[in-house]
C-alpha cells in the first residue's frame, strides 16, 4: 500500500466523492479539479490533510497544493478514485462550466499570451543587453560604450537584434497564431494572417509618424492604406478572432468534399481585407488609448498613488486570474513608447512575495516539515514563480501575504517615481532586473531591496503580534 493511498482516499471523501469530479489533472505542485458541484468539497477538511499544503479557486477549478509529490500522489488518487486522467486541454474546457464571461474571458486571454512568454522574456533579456553594450558609456572616462571601442561587441549588439525584432516587430504573427491554436483552428492560417499584418511591403508602424507620404492599394473605387502594425497587440487579436470565426462558421456549411479549398480562401482573404480596412486601425485606436491612460497615470503628479494601489493590489489580483490582463497592456505600452513602467511593478511584487516566505523560513526554522514547502517556494518564487509561495505559504498563515503587499506597495511607489521602465516583460522575479532600461537599473536596485527588506520584517513583527498568534492556530 502506497503512502500515498490514505491521503489520496481522504482528499477523494472531501472533494464530495468521485461522483463530484468532473475531470482532474495535475501541474508542478498543485491537483487541479474540475468539480461539478464546488460547494460539495469540505475546504477545512481538506487542508487538514497531512499532504495538502492549502486549497484554492481559480480559473473554474478547485486546485488542492501538494507540492513536488503531487506526480504521485495524483497517480494513486486516480487509481483510488477510478477516474480517467484528463489533459490539462481537457481540463481547461471542462472548467468553463464554472466560469462567469468575465472569468472566460480573462481565461481566453491567458491562453493568448501564454504561449508566447517564454519568447517575450527572450526578447525582452537581449534588449537589455543590448542597452548595456550599445547605449551606456562606460570606457574611457564615460565617452564610449563598449559597442564603440570593440569590434566584437559591435557585431554581437548587431546580431541580437536579428532576435529581438523577430520577437516585438513581428508579435502579431505569434498572437495570431496562438488564436487559431487556441480555438482549434488552422495554426498555419493564423501564422499567415500575422504575417500580412507585418509584411515588409507595408509601411512600418513606427514610421507612420514622420512619413511624408502613406503608399496604398488602389482599386479604382477604393484606396487601402498600405499601414503595418509590428508590435501592435489589439489588432491582431481582433483578427485572429474573425479568422477563426469565419473558419468555423465555414466548417459547419461547406461540404467535405471542397472544404480543403472553400474553407481556408474564404477565410483569410476577408479576414485580411477587413483586418486592413476595420479593425487594424480600431484596435491601433484603442491600444493607443489604452496605452496613454495607463502611462499618462503612471507619469502624472498623482503616479505615485497608481503604482500604491496597483502594487498593494497585484498580487489579490493573481488569486482572481485576472492579472493576465496586464499582459496586453504591457506589451501595448512597449509599441507605443518604447518600454513598460508597469512590469517592473510585478516583478517588484513576486520578489516580495517570495521574501514574506522567506521570513517564514526563519520563523519556522526548526521546523523541518515546514521547510521542505517553504525552501523550494522561496526559491521558484525569487525565480518567478508565485504560486507556491502564495497558496503554499503566505495565504496559508495571512499575515506573510499582507506584509508581502504593503512591501510591493512601497517598492512600486519607489519605481515608478522614479520613472522605471523595462524593456518588455521579463523574468518576474530578482532575474527581473535584467529587462530593466539601464539608465534605471539602479533605482530598479533600490526597489528591490525595498521589497525583500519590508516584507521580510514586517512578517517577522506581524508574527509577534496576536495577528501572527491567530493565524499560527491554523494548520
Amino acid at each position: 500500500m502506497s503512502k500515498y493511498s490514505a491521503p489520496a482516499q481522504e482528499l477523494l471523501e472531501h472533494i464530495g466523492g468521485k461522483e463530484n469530479v468532473a475531470t482532474v489533472t495535475h501541474c508542478v505542485t498543485r491537483m487541479r479539479f474540475v468539480l461539478k458541484d464546488p460547494k460539495l468539497a469540505n475546504i477545512e477538511n481538506i487542508e487538514n490533510i497531512d499532504l495538502v499544503k492549502g486549497t484554492f479557486t481559480q480559473a473554474g477549478q478547485f486546485q488542492v497544493i501538494i507540492g513536488n509529490e503531487v506526480s504521485s500522489f495524483y497517480n494513486d488518487f486516480v487509481k483510488i478514485a477510478n477516474i480517467e486522467t484528463a489533459s490539462k486541454d481537457e481540463a481547461k474546457v471542462a472548467a468553463k462550466q464554472n466560469m462567469n464571461w468575465l472569468q472566460r474571458m480573462i481565461a481566453h486571454l491567458a491562453d493568448i499570451f501564454t504561449p508566447i512568454i517564454p519568447a517575450l522574456v527572450v526578447g525582452g533579456l537581449i534588449l537589455g543587453f543590448r542597452n548595456v553594450i550599445g547605449d551606456i558609456k562606460l570606457l574611457e572616462d564615460g565617452t564610449k560604450t563598449i559597442v564603440d571601442v570593440s569590434q566584437f561587441w559591435a557585431g554581437v549588439h548587431a546580431f541580437l537584434w536579428l532576435i529581438g525584432e523577430a520577437v516585438f516587430h513581428f508579435l502579431p504573427v505569434g498572437i495570431t497564431w496562438a488564436i487559431a491554436r487556441k480555438m482549434g483552428t488552422s495554426e498555419i492560417l493564423g501564422i499567415v494572417l500575422g504575417i500580412t499584418l507585418v509584411s515588409p511591403q507595408l509601411l512600418n508602424a513606427y514610421g507612420v509618424a514622420g512619413a511624408d507620404s502613406i503608399p496604398v492599394w488602389d482599386f479604382g473605387f477604393m484606396q487601402i492604406e498600405m499601414i503595418g502594425y509590428q508590435a501592435q497587440v489589439i489588432p491582431a487579436i481582433l483578427a485572429g478572432f474573425l479568422l477563426t470565426y469565419l473558419e468555423r462558421k465555414l466548417r459547419d456549411i461547406t461540404p467535405n468534399s471542397i472544404s480543403m479549398i472553400v474553407v481556408p480562401f474564404f477565410a483569410l482573404i476577408p479576414t485580411v481585407l477587413i483586418a486592413h480596412t476595420v479593425l487594424g486601425p480600431i484596435g491601433w485606436s484603442i491600444g493607443s488609448v489604452i496605452s496613454d491612460v495607463v502611462y499618462t497615470s503612471l507619469s502624472s503628479a498623482f503616479g505615485w498613488l497608481f503604482a500604491a494601489i496597483f502594487g498593494f493590489a497585484y498580487a489579490p489580483l493573481v488569486i482572481t486570474g485576472l492579472h493576465h490582463m496586464t499582459n496586453a497592456i504591457d506589451l501595448q505600452l512597449m509599441s507605443e513608447i518604447g518600454g513598460t513602467n508597469l512590469w517592473p511593478m510585478i516583478a517588484l511584487s513576486n520578489i516580495a512575495q517570495g521574501s514574506a516566505v522567506l521570513a517564514m523560513i526563519y520563523i519556522n526554522r526548526k521546523n523541518e516539515a515546514e521547510k521542505q514547502v517553504s525552501v523550494p517556494a522561496a526559491i521558484s518564487c525569487y525565480l518567478g514563480v508565485t504560486e507556491p509561495a502564495m497558496f503554499g505559504i503566505n495565504l496559508k498563515y495571512g499575515f506573510p501575504f499582507l506584509a508581502a503587499m504593503i512591501g510591493s506597495m512601497m517598492a512600486a511607489v519607489i519605481s515608478v517615481s522614479s520613472n522605471v521602465m523595462a524593456n518588455s516583460i521579463g523574468v518576474g522575479g530578482l532575474p527581473g532586473i535584467l529587462s530593466i532600461q539601464p539608465q534605471h537599473m539602479v533605482m530598479f536596485a533600490l526597489a528591490m531591496i525595498v521589497a525583500i527588506v519590508v516584507p521580510f520584517m514586517l512578517t517577522i513583527v506581524f508574527a509577534k503580534t496576536n495577528m501572527g498568534k491567530i493565524s499560527f492556530k491554523r494548520k
